[in-house]
């Protein structure tokens, strides 16, 4: 079981409804990121479009950040509508990808097209981390629930409008506070969808005590880095 956990919070330039060209944006960003694990935004790789078709991990427009994956020995947490359909996540490593994450607590709109999922942990090195899209992060209950499987860390993928800057860190040193594990949040740059014509970018990493660790600008393209570590005790 390793001590340190090196994790990353992307915020890849998106154009809405492309995959392919979102996807060699993933690619560029794990290969920048240096990381074990690079978590991406809600729905990145196709934008927060509630119309997006749905992304089957098969899909064979993911083999470059697969590529990327296999180059690095990183693994990806790339946001997409995935079938069921749900907002979900795609864990995307050497070897291929796999949905693993639904979005639990739907907002508005979603809930006319995708289906809720259920509190969900992946193991990373001996690391288990609890996935989070967007209005999870929101809802204490969810935190309680994954904390309750079992985690070291809780990491997301968010869309948070430009003048929300401060929500995703409220709600990651609340989470911090509540559970004592790390916490990572991607979260989206630029104009996506769904009304949102700016966003707030500054994606970021906070100790399980809730100190700010690493934070990214509000630009497209940024990326943040740090080492998850153990209370050695």
């Amino acid at each position: 079981m390793g001590q340190l956990l090196s994790v990353a919070v992307a915020q890849p330039r998106c154009v809405a409804h492309d995959v392919v060209r979102n996807v060699e944006a993933h690619a560029e960003a794990v290969r920048a990121a240096d990381a074990r694990v690079v978590v991406f935004p809600e729905m990145s790789l196709t934008g927060y479009e509630l119309d997006a078709e749905v992304i089957a991990p098969d899909d064979e427009r993911l083999a470059p950040l697969v590529a990327a994956c296999a180059e690095t020995g990183a693994l990806a947490l790339a946001g997409a509508p995935v079938p069921g359909p749900g907002i979900g996540v795609l864990a995307v490593d050497g070897d291929g990808a796999r949905a693993v994450y639904s979005k639990v607590c739907l907002y508005g709109g979603e809930a006319d097209r995708f289906v809720p999922g259920e509190p969900t942990v992946i193991e990373v090195d001996g690391w288990r981390l609890g996935l989070a899209v967007c209005r999870d992060t929101g809802i204490p209950e969810h935190a309680a629930k994954t904390a309750a499987l079992g985690i070291d860390g809780y990491v997301a993928g968010v869309v948070h409008a430009g003048h929300e800057a401060e929500v995703h860190g409220e709600r990651a040193r609340r989470v911090a506070a509540d559970h004592g594990v790390w916490a990572a949040t991607a979260a989206f740059a630029g104009p996506t969808g769904g009304g949102f014509e700016r966003t707030s970018g500054r994606s970021g990493i906070w100790s399980a005590e809730g100190e700010l660790i690493a934070e990214a600008g509000t630009a497209p393209d940024d990326v943040a880095r740090a080492v998850f570590g153990r209370d050695p005790r």
